[in-house]
């Protein structure tokens, strides 16, 4: 039997090795592109969080200026009826005098016109405050609108991601046993795959219940297709020893990576656009490699589903 396994592994590196350089460096060159566009997207993700925090603190302050005005306007029109009434008492006091004498008259109606003069300065301030004031609480209810907005898409996103999970955990409850766990972290829905399930050792080629894993995973996420999906590759920190081809863990990785994504595509309802390979070796383990069952947990697929960001992103972008 051993001899057969290393039969088939001589073959295997026989067929590697007619890969070309350049298809290497092609992938290489992807496996950079889409790593940056991963730190990307999670810096992205970061600043909406901190953009909401934000609005939160604007809306605060607008809400208190807004009353501060109010408050304003309301003592304003209280002056206002004072004055009306200093000057209905004026009238009347001139009315009185102009019976009397031209001189008191001319006194009064200097006072009278000084008042006058008064009152419609204040009335001038009082509609410029009222413009003001209009003017910011219009302003107050469309930031309030927009955080509103912002708060039913993100509770919208999370939703559509638990609603997946539960999907996910029911289509491949059969696999939980071959080291397939569905879980959520920091916002994202991840399944991971133990290489047990869908590579040998050393090798990128999948095996059958691996392929089952899946086609089952493809047809979930053809069913949702507002879902970003991000395939990493994972290895233990064991060095790879295999062809001249696949240097060492890191290639390893993102080959299995993609295989995983050629896979997943097989499902012609899936748009390429939304997937990501990426490679990460031996350098995010989820357990220490000091035992061999840790190791196993280390060497593993994970599919990262993020929700499709771009209605958030366009509500943020009309925000002056």
């Amino acid at each position: 039997m051993k001899t057969r396994v290393i039969l088939w592994l001589s073959l295997a590196i026989m067929l590697s090795s007619c890969v070309s350089k350049k298809k290497y460096a092609e992938l290489e060159e992807k496996y950079y592109t889409n790593r940056s566009l991963l730190a990307d997207l999670e810096e992205q993700n970061d600043s909406l969080r901190s953009r909401i925090l934000e609005l939160d603190a604007r809306y605060g302050r607008l809400d208190a200026e807004y009353r501060r005005l109010k408050k304003e306007y309301t003592n304003l029109q209280q002056l206002y009826a004072a004055t009306e009434k200093a000057y209905k008492n004026l009238q009347d006091s001139y009315d009185a005098l102009t019976r009397k004498s031209s001189a008191a008259l001319e006194a009064q109606s200097v006072k009278t016109r000084e008042l006058i003069k008064q009152l419609e300065e204040k009335e001038k301030k009082l509609a410029k405050e009222r413009q003001l004031l209009e003017k910011m609480r219009h302003d107050l209810a469309e930031r309030s609108a927009r955080i509103n907005e912002l708060e039913r898409l993100i509770a919208e996103k999370d939703s559509l991601l638990q609603a997946v999970k539960t999907s996910l955990t029911a289509s491949l409850d059969e696999f939980k046993e071959q080291g397939l766990k569905v879980h959520m972290q920091n916002g994202k829905l991840y399944v991971s795959m133990q290489n047990k399930l869908l590579f040998d050792s050393g090798s990128w080629k999948l095996k059958g219940n691996g392929m089952s894993a899946l086609s089952k995973l493809a047809k979930v996420l053809a069913d949702n297709p507002d879902i970003e999906i991000m395939i990493e590759g994972h290895t233990d920190n064991v060095p790879y020893r295999g062809n001249q081809y696949i240097e060492d863990n890191w290639d390893l990785s993102v080959k299995r990576a993609t295989t995983v994504v050629r896979e997943i595509l097989k499902n012609k309802n899936i748009d390429p656009k939304r997937l990501i390979a990426a490679g990460r070796s031996k350098y995010h383990p989820v357990a220490p490699n000091d035992t061999p069952e840790n190791r196993a947990k280390n060497r593993r697929i994970e599919v990262i589903l993020t929700p499709n960001m771009d209605k958030i992103q366009q509500l943020l972008q009309k925000e002056p």
